[in-house]
């Protein structure tokens, strides 16, 4: 076996289909005789389709620096993973070891069995998630990164495979001696690095959009197809939207910047949130939230950024930076806001190598052991401290404030209070940056006594304010003087007027000052900036969608 989660959990990662269950499947799949060596799927293939073992035996391999040998499936097994389900090209090569005979259900035909058969969605969506989590987990993949500690991109790649649970490896060219000789043979030198190489291909120095196109991780953006709701955003309120929309037979489509889960998902832990009394990660809830919404038929694109949302007619259009455009009935702004940046002049310099705007378990590893800042007094901040307090050495907590009553909420201020570790520097802000290729030394100043303080500290997590991510909108939505986006009852009359609204009754909750367009979550002008606000509107807003698509047509014509 690969690795432990392999032997803990390969009974839900394996289960065993009774001929019962093979019955109901038949009807959505097609009978296949196999011979012995007969390759049934190979990586990265685009005919997208799940195995069901009737006779015989098929062997399962991952191919990387070395080939890893899954396990063998026998009649009642079945071969796939989240892949499978998303209609994007999978990591494993499945081979016929003894001929029989299998049944074969495309990705389109299980989104269906998913839909429609509540036992077989348990088994299928527990074991696709799991193989997932084991390929992730594995120290072998066919997909290497290859960056630098010095390079803020390489940390921007990194973070974007890890919250897109995409499957790699990584090396550092400082440091793994295996690296500049997997870089020759892939024809690229050091220069090229952050590059990727996999599958006989490689990437240097990508962009988002460069890498998601590499790894094909995206389906294809028919221009003349009009969906029922565009989701602009993927943090917990479009997520939200995108679930209750396609559950309940909407065609919806969802397109982020970057990943699923927003500024959320980046939260080490969260624990007020209705149902989790333990806690959970946001990535852990944004990925329980993009299969829901998958399994129900959403179709996902990440590293698309939304550059204007074209409303002089109807259907909508939503431009993205690469030149698409996505035509919808209906808009959910859910596109959430972004952390302020602090005004020190050098602050881009060490954008990944000093400064970082998330706290996952990738950011508190490159800081084990160590002194850092946290700078900021809501909830994430919080977070974020009582995360990295668990393995750095100390953890100063930077706030403008006089305290973290009116921000943070109340068991995290305790946390806080009880941890030896970390210290509270009120009405204190950072003043200078230093440091030649990666962050050396901090200065900060208390504005009570006008000291400074310089501290050679090489890591701090800016997490402070709200910039709404609005830019996109231009002058289609009425916004407020922060950049927010007005909604429901916020709006007056006067600005609908000066809006053209053309209809008889007023916008409903979350529509914006045009018809069936939302704005759900931190990007909402007056909206609770907690997880649990979020979801909450944009699983209401489905409702107001619905009345909406029935009305426009009669309106637009």
């Amino acid at each position: 076996m690969p690795n432990e989660l392999y032997e803990k959990r390969a009974e839900q990662m394996f289960p065993k289909l009774t001929k019962a269950q093979i019955a109901r499947l038949e009807p959505h799949g097609v009978h296949l005789p196999t011979t012995k060596g007969l390759v049934l799927i190979e990586p990265g293939d685009h005919e997208r389709k799940m195995i069901v073992v009737l006779a015989g035996s098929l062997k399962v391999t991952v191919p990387g620096v070395d080939e890893q040998v899954i396990r063998p499936l026998v009649p009642g097994d079945f071969a796939g993973e989240m892949s499978t389900l998303r209609g994007t090209p999978g990591f494993a090569r499945v081979e016929v070891s003894e001929a029989g005979e299998v049944l074969v259900v495309t990705d389109s035909d299980l989104r269906v069995v998913v839909q429609t058969d509540a036992e077989l969605s348990e088994i299928f969506m527990r074991a696709f998630i799991l193989r997932r989590m084991g390929l992730i987990s594995s120290p072998n993949s066919a997909m290497t990164l290859i960056g630098s500690r010095y390079c803020g991109h390489t940390l921007m790649l990194r973070e974007f495979l890890a919250r897109n649970a995409h499957p790699h490896f990584y090396l550092d060219a400082e440091v793994d001696a295996e690296a500049a000789g997997l870089l020759e043979r892939a024809g690229l030198t050091a220069g090229d690095v952050p590059a990727v190489i996999g599958r006989g291909r490689a990437l240097r120095k990508a962009s988002l959009r460069q890498l998601a196109e590499f790894l094909e991780i995206n389906p294809e953006i028919d221009p003349e197809a009009i969906h029922d709701v565009l989701v602009v955003g993927a943090g917990p309120a479009g997520l939200a939207g995108a679930v209750y929309a396609a559950s309940e037979g909407l065609d919806v489509r969802v397109i982020d910047s970057f990943a699923p889960g927003g500024q959320a998902g980046t939260s080490s832990r969260i624990e007020n949130y209705l149902g989790f009394p333990t806690g959970i990660t946001g990535q852990a809830l944004a990925g329980r939230a993009l299969v829901q919404s998958q399994k129900f038929g959403a179709r996902f694109h990440v590293a698309c950024d939304a550059v204007a949302l074209h409303c002089d007619s109807w259907p909508y259009r939503v431009e993205m930076a690469d030149g698409r455009i996505a035509r919808a009935r209906t808009v959910l702004i859910a596109t959430g806001a972004q952390y302020r940046k602090p005004d020190l002049p050098n602050l881009d310099k060490y954008a990944g190598v000093g400064l970082y705007y998330a706290a996952t378990h990738l950011e508190g590893k490159m800081c084990q052991n160590e002194e850092i800042i946290v700078v900021g007094g809501g909830n994430s901040a919080g977070q974020a401290a009582v995360f990295l307090a668990g393995g750095c050495r100390h953890v100063h907590i930077l706030v403008r404030s006089e305290g973290l009553a009116e921000t943070m909420s109340h068991y995290l201020i305790r946390r806080i209070q009880e941890s030896p570790n970390i210290t509270l520097h009120t009405r204190t802000q950072i003043v200078s940056l230093e440091g030649e290729h990666e962050l050396e030394h901090v200065t900060w100043t208390d504005a009570r006594t006008g000291e400074q303080e310089r501290r050679p500290i090489r890591h701090v997590f800016l997490m402070t304010g709200a910039a709404p991510n609005t830019e996109w909108l231009k002058d289609c939505v009425n916004l407020d003087d922060k950049g927010f986006v007005r909604t429901g009852a916020d709006l007056s009359k006067d600005e609908l007027t000066a809006a053209r609204w053309p209809l008889s009754r007023a916008p409903y909750i979350m529509e914006t000052s045009l018809p069936g367009v939302f704005a759900v979550g931190d990007v909402r002008s007056g909206s609770v900036k907690r997880v649990a606000s979020g979801v909450g509107e944009g699983s209401i807003c489905v409702q107001f969608v619905h009345r909406v698509l029935r009305e426009l047509p009669a309106v637009f014509g």
